[in-house]
């Protein structure tokens, strides 16, 4: 474990601006045995301890930045960071495209399955020789075959939709995340492909990061921000300068959400997601 007083049991996952939610929050690098990771900062959320993760800072940087493209991070040493941590509850925010009519953009989402299309990052911990330490409790060593038949943790989901509910939120419960590689947003004919196989909304980054919180026995849910239509249903040519546009306009009304969300989860989980290793090693 880390040798130090700085502990959270929650962790937000997202851009930049989900930093100034944090009160009295302190800085800390870890070196994880997959790599250094980003600046985490530790602060109050309410009555809770939060770690904060922004998943596009450089690793090994005190800077919060989006200097890392999503093909290119280490989700590994991200969650395991938080792991170290003893973070249980991880909330994530990410910008999306949207293929569902009922999904348009200033839509916020809560998706329940994952249809993964990345081609190039690791997936896994268990590598069949490494032990992996969960927060200081349980060694874990071998051929491991998780479930994932509910990628996202019910129950931080459903207090996800109760939020949303409470503050009149926008929004739409359930959906496929169709996570693609990146960095070039996908082409029309992908994104036909993705609509016929039952995608609702388009992304990059919750692949391998959902799936690697779920091998430490961690929750983990995603806010999707719907920014712009998927290509083929745009009308016009895609620019990151209208996801960046849409994103801001709805960043304070996220905040809010997690804010209310952390408020509201339960001391002791209720979840699978706490016994995901359970029969799951070979």
């Amino acid at each position: 474990m880390v040798k130090t007083l700085l502990k959270a049991r929650i962790g937000i996952i997202g851009g930049s601006g989900f930093y100034e939610l944090l009160e009295k929050a302190k800085p800390i690098i870890l070196d994880t045995p997959f790599g250094k990771t980003p600046v985490i900062h530790i602060g109050k959320i309410g009555r809770r301890n939060v770690a904060f993760l922004a998943r596009h800072s450089k690793p090994g940087s005190m800077i919060i930045s989006h200097a890392v493209p999503p093909h290119k991070i280490n989700f590994r040493a991200n969650i395991y960071g938080l792991c170290m941590l003893g973070v249980e509850r991880i909330l994530s925010s990410s910008a999306v495209g949207s293929l569902n009519p009922d999904c348009p953009p200033g839509t916020l989402v809560i998706p329940d399955q994952i249809l993964d299309f990345t081609k190039n990052r690791i997936y896994t911990f268990y590598d069949g020789n490494t032990e992996i330490v969960i927060r200081g409790e349980k060694k874990v060593k071998g051929v491991v075959h998780i479930d994932v038949s509910q990628p996202f943790c019910p129950e931080l989901r459903r207090i996800l939709r109760d939020v949303c509910d409470e503050l009149n939120v926008e929004y739409h419960f359930g959906g496929t995340y169709v996570c693609t590689e990146g960095p070039r947003y996908e082409t029309p004919a992908e994104i036909k492909a993705f609509r016929m196989l039952g995608g609702d909304i388009v992304g990059m980054t919750v692949v391998p990061e959902a799936f690697l919180a779920r091998e430490l026995e961690i929750c983990y849910a995603t806010l999707s921000v719907v920014t712009n239509w998927a290509a083929g249903i745009a009308k016009h040519r895609l620019t990151a300068e209208e996801v960046v546009i849409m994103f801001k306009r709805k960043i304070e009304i996220v905040k809010k959400v997690f804010i209310k969300a952390i408020e509201l989860i339960p001391d002791e989980r209720q979840c699978p997601c706490k016994s995901a290793l359970e029969k799951a090693i070979v």
